[in-house]
């Protein structure tokens, strides 16, 4: 990729987020969760991608993940071409050849978990992707974390609130976005993860009266069965 393309990528994913005068959604394509099994296991990522985008999605994330999601690299290409929209890969990125891979997927950002990395780690990863003109999402489940990521630079960060104890299963803290939402500083694009727009989770309305930015929702969307439509009554 040359420099020029690079250039014009730069910031999309960020600016996108802050586009709109409401909360912006982060849509998801996965075919599978770890904790949920298959949710969408033969779906289309350049048809599902093209009813984001119609249904008004700021943003697209893509699973990349084979073992544990059912996605590649293919997959973020085809939503990336199918929809204009900027799109996230989203994945266990730990390494500086994990980033450089997602730049030369065509990503517009990269997602970094601050449990995943050290500080120092996170710092390098973090400016090694703004240097290669993608935005970063950085993923904070606590204050500590979120301390972390500030201190690395995080410009945009993300409140998951799914938990994986030790028993290896998958719960949720549906109160933890809006808990952690004071703490996060204006200068940040903030966005809520996991568990928003489900069937007893977090509302959209908590999120956007809690000052988020953005929502990245994913089982809502893949497993609804018409996106344009669940997308559209997700930001009405």
């Amino acid at each position: 990729m040359g420099s020029d393309e690079r250039a014009s990528r730069a910031g999309r994913f960020k600016q996108s987020l802050l586009a709109g005068d409401d909360l912006a959604v982060i849509a998801e394509i996965k075919r599978r969760s770890p904790s949920r099994g298959n949710l969408n296991a033969n779906l289309d990522p350049a048809e599902m991608a093209a009813a984001y985008r119609d249904g008004g999605a700021a943003c697209l994330s893509v699973l990349t993940n084979e073992a544990m999601f059912g996605g590649s690299g293919d997959d973020l290409a085809a939503a990336a071409k199918a929809s204009g929209l900027p799109v996230l890969r989203k994945d266990f990125i730990t390494t500086i050849d994990d980033v450089h891979e997602s730049h030369d997927m065509g990503a517009d950002a990269l997602l970094l978990i601050v449990a995943d990395l050290t500080g120092a780690q996170l710092a390098e990863l973090h400016a090694l992707a703004l240097s290669l003109g993608m935005d970063v999402l950085t993923e904070v489940k606590s204050e500590s974390e979120l301390e972390v990521a500030l201190e690395a630079g995080a410009d945009v960060i993300g409140v998951n609130q799914r938990e994986k104890p030790k028993s290896q299963t998958f719960t949720m803290d549906y109160q933890r976005a809006v808990r952690l939402a004071p703490l996060l500083p204006d200068h940040v694009v903030k966005v809520a993860e996991s568990g928003i727009a489900v069937p007893g989770g977090t509302t959209m309305a908590a999120v956007r009266d809690a000052g988020y930015d953005a929502a990245l929702v994913g089982e809502a969307l893949v497993t609804s069965g018409n996106p344009v439509e669940r997308l559209k009554e997700l930001l009405a």
